[in-house]
């Protein structure tokens, strides 16, 4: 059995993000994580947001697989590499942003303007776009080989989230299958 920890980005994911569309699917097996600092995002907080969705995830039994997007990607990676013996069945990360790039929140999300990419202690994947204006593909793939993750780029799919109109976003499920069965 395989439970599922939610990981959005800035103020979670709406209605239509495929991440929501999954955690509805998977039901009981997926927990989403709770921070107090949504709109205005600090690490800390989204660090032990993920701890505390882990625990209750990982109380279920089986493996434990990170689904993260955008910012979320930096809260998994930073709790991952805080937690090397955290038994995890990987890391499914989309459209993680480069805090580099001008469009980075560098206000609303200031204390993830110094994350870097770590070897993670897990299995992992990157999903970035052609056209995503948070990350260039190029930097996506520098952070999945500093993650020790592979990478995919989605094509043309902008920043992977409901704005795209990906519904269910088959594409991402097959990726994430393809994590979970190695």
């Amino acid at each position: 059995m395989t439970a599922y920890v939610i990981v959005p980005g800035i103020d979670g994911s709406d209605e239509q993000h495929w991440q929501t569309l999954w955690e509805r699917q998977w039901g009981a097996s997926a927990v989403r994580i709770s921070p107090a600092s949504w709109s205005a995002p600090d690490l800390g907080d989204w660090v032990g947001a993920v701890q505390d969705a882990y625990d209750d995830a990982s109380r279920q039994g089986g493996r434990v697989m990170l689904v993260a997007h955008s910012l979320g990607c930096w809260a998994a990676s930073t709790w991952l590499n805080k937690n090397p013996s955290s038994p995890m069945g990987g890391a499914f990360l989309v459209a993680p942003p480069d805090p580099d790039a001008p469009a980075f929140p560098r206000q609303a999300a200031a204390t993830f303007t110094e994350v870097s990419a770590q070897p993670m202690p897990c299995p992992a994947l990157v999903v970035g776009s052609a056209d995503d204006p948070y990350c260039t593909p190029e930097a996506a793939a520098g952070f999945a080989a500093r993650w020790g993750a592979r990478f995919h780029l989605a094509g043309a799919s902008g920043h992977i989230n409901s704005a795209g109109d990906l519904g269910s976003w088959q594409q991402g499920r097959d990726l994430l299958d393809s994590l979970t069965q190695r």
